[in-house]
């Protein structure tokens, strides 16, 4: 396994910690300033709107788990293919599990931190 895929792999599993402690900020820096997520299949979010549907997520409190199935990488651009399931209660306090892989863009920062430019986590039927 090469050093970057290795990097990336790490990089999953500190995100996945960050969402499980509820840690926005940190979450946050996981992205890139422009980047875009479709939390909701079909309904891409960026910026302020992006912000703002991943505070209120994290603050549901989600249990997170997620294992890349395949990374690939080009100088400073990164693929990743991943297996991910999210629990999690809903406002009535039923428990929901999600599940999915997500297909998810990373970019190589001048200050050498791999960020999200794109995160669909339902980018690939499972």
């Amino acid at each position: 396994m090469s050093k970057i895929v290795a990097e990336l792999e790490n990089h999953t599993a500190r995100y996945v910690e960050a969402v499980n402690t509820g840690d926005f900020e940190t979450v946050d820096g996981f992205y890139t300033a422009d980047a875009v997520a479709v939390w909701e299949p079909g309904k891409p979010l960026r910026g302020d709107e992006r912000r703002k549907y991943q505070r209120e997520f994290l603050a549901a409190k989600p249990r997170m788990t997620a294992k890349p199935r395949q990374v690939f990488v080009t100088g400073d651009t990164a693929l990743m293919i991943v297996d991910w399931t999210i629990d999690i209660d809903d406002a009535d306090g039923a428990s929901e599990h999600l599940s999915g892989v997500g297909v998810d863009v990373l970019t190589l920062g001048e200050d050498g931190v791999w960020r999200y430019a794109i995160d669909d986590p339902f980018g690939q039927e499972s």
